[in-house]
């Protein structure tokens, strides 16, 4: 699995726990729901922690805890 792959599915898995749309992520987020979708589809190969930073706002938790995930532990170099 990819950075790309593994931050794409925690934003997924983290709406689903929610039950949130990604436009309402997008809008929690302060972000314009184009980021978010290219983020998630790959236009965005490599979105800045920055950007990280404000889905997490958005989802009411700290970065640490999106990273937290099994999904980045055993990521390609």
């Amino acid at each position: 699995m990819t950075m790309q792959q593994a931050v794409s599915n925690r934003i997924l898995q983290l709406c689903r726990e929610r039950d949130i749309t990604v436009s309402r992520l997008a809008e929690l987020a302060s972000l314009p729901p184009s980021s978010v979708r290219s983020i998630l589809y790959g236009k965005s190969g490599n979105p800045r922690l920055t950007t990280l930073g404000m889905i997490c706002a958005g989802l009411d938790m700290p970065l640490c805890e999106f990273f937290a995930s099994d999904d980045f532990k055993d990521l390609e170099p």
